[in-house]
């Protein structure tokens, strides 16, 4: 090569940060500066008379040659593979993303290229870093919005329930109140009496529709104190069954087991008692008119287990993965009374209290609710 410019080459390039080599129209490694032989891991004299192809992935190989040849014949100074992603190999074999500026030039009647390189790898993780922070908070703000309007919407859908449960008993609470006024004689009691009975059920309802919004702040707030005593399980069980009768349709009846008295629980009683009840009180509702309705309690050395199984309405397949979502109603209970919320309450109870609830219900066929809690604190 050019013996009297080599000096003039090693004087102007090891003043240079980045790696420069040059290459001949063969694409043999003619010279190159201290930070290439720094870059590659090759000392000047591996890297001298060595095919450029030593400095490129194999994978890069095959296509390599088209190029370089394209390049060559039009002699134009540019930057390599623009709009290509381009990696060197270093002598260990490991590749590294570089940029690569292109230059050629004449010596005498030779043409030449010289090659300025320069290793991004940190250009490039610092990117793929920003890329990978923009996408997270990309998708941050997505969930942020999604749970803003998921917010507005439960906001806006309890405010409509909130307006059509308290309605529909206050208007049956007046109508009988008025109604009231116009038996007034003694052989009347009878109508009194009904609707006395209509004001109580639906004084009932809305006090326990009141309470159920109390338990949500409450749980909300983290403001629920548990009491946790022991008690016999046939308590609570008794109970629940005997505020459930006066919630039972014509013909409906309940079996549970009466040989629980040796059963005893370290438990909050109220909060199992709830729970159990907003199972029951289910069952009854969204089952129809001469329908049985089963409890089965199991205990063992850690867990009570109960099963609440009905013959009612069931719940539709496409409903069953939101049914413990506050709010939510099954499609085929929208005509029925109820807030949506008891499942929700009942769930994040027993979850605090070390249990849980699990459910499988066919359409048209029933539902059996399963209710596990420790038999003690933890």
């Amino acid at each position: 090569m050019f013996q009297n410019s080599q000096d003039v080459f090693q004087l102007l390039s090891e003043a240079i940060s980045e790696g420069i080599l040059i290459v001949d129209e063969t694409q043999t490694i003619i010279a190159v500066n201290t930070a290439t032989e720094q870059m590659f891991g090759f000392s000047k004299d591996e890297l001298n008379n060595q095919p450029l192809l030593t400095l490129i992935p194999s994978n890069f190989h095959k296509g390599h040659g088209h190029h370089f040849n394209t390049f060559y014949k039009h002699s134009e100074k540019r930057t390599m593979g623009k709009g290509r992603e381009l990696y060197g190999t270093r002598k260990d074999g490991s590749n590294f993303p570089v940029e690569v500026g292109l230059n050629p030039f004449n010596v005498g009647e030779k043409k030449y290229v010289m090659a300025l390189v320069i290793d991004i790898t940190e250009r490039k993780n610092y990117t793929d870093r920003l890329e990978k922070t923009v996408d997270e908070r990309t998708k941050q703000l997505r969930e942020a919005l999604e749970a803003e309007k998921e917010l507005n919407d439960l906001k806006t859908k309890f405010l409509s329930l909130v307006s059509h449960e308290f309605k529909t008993p206050l208007t049956g609470i007046l109508t009988s109140t008025m109604l009231l006024s116009k038996y007034k004689l003694e052989a009347q009691q009878d109508k009194r009496d009904k609707h006395i009975e209509t004001i109580t059920s639906k004084v009932h309802y809305l006090n326990n529709i009141l309470n159920d919004f109390l338990s949500i702040e409450k749980l909300e707030s983290g403001k629920i104190n548990y009491k946790f005593i022991q008690f016999n399980l046939s308590k609570v069980v008794n109970e629940v069954i005997y505020n459930a009768n006066m919630l039972l349709k014509e013909g409906q009846k309940i079996l549970y087991p009466e040989n629980i008295d040796d059963i005893t629980l370290i438990q909050d009683e109220k909060t199992v008692e709830l729970a159990l009840s907003n199972l029951v009180h289910n069952a009854i509702k969204y089952s129809p008119e001469q329908t049985t309705i089963e409890i089965i309690v199991n205990q063992d050395t850690k867990n009570t287990t109960f099963k609440v199984i009905d013959n009612g309405i069931g719940i539709p397949e496409k409903d069953q993965k939101n049914i413990f979502n506050r709010y939510f109603r099954a499609e085929n209970a929208l005509l029925d009374q109820g807030t949506g919320i008891g499942l929700n309450i009942t769930k994040t109870h027993l979850e605090n209290l070390g249990g849980n609830i699990t459910f499988s219900s066919i359409e048209g066929q029933g539902s059996t609710f399963i209710m596990t809690i420790p038999n003690t604190v933890k």
